[in-house]
């Protein structure tokens, strides 16, 4: 099945395209990433709850959490240093 999810500290087509690329390399289907919007939203083909918890998984590794994780400021932080450096990766290698 098709979902959208609200995400956090993506800016730009490099995070856009570091997303995509590691969506795609775990498996996900039709990702697509909606820059037009606010707040950013990923969509790609989730079968179950499993894939969607390795779905979550891979973007806050990235630094990407989805909008309803709550996230104390340390971790708030972090999160957007690591998107700071998959988007700079991104820019990179597109």
């Amino acid at each position: 099945m098709l979902k959208s999810f609200e995400v956090a500290n993506i800016r730009c087509s490099g995070c856009a395209n570091t997303i995509e690329k590691a969506l795609n390399k775990a498996g996900f289907l039709e990702v697509n990433i909606d820059l037009s919007s606010m707040p950013r939203k990923v969509t790609a083909v989730i079968e179950d709850d499993k894939k969607e918890e390795e779905f979550r998984k891979v973007l806050r590794k990235l630094g990407y959490p989805l909008n309803d994780e709550k996230i104390g400021f340390a971790d708030g932080m972090g999160l957007q240093t690591r998107s700071f450096v998959s988007c700079s990766i991104g820019k990179l290698t597109q």
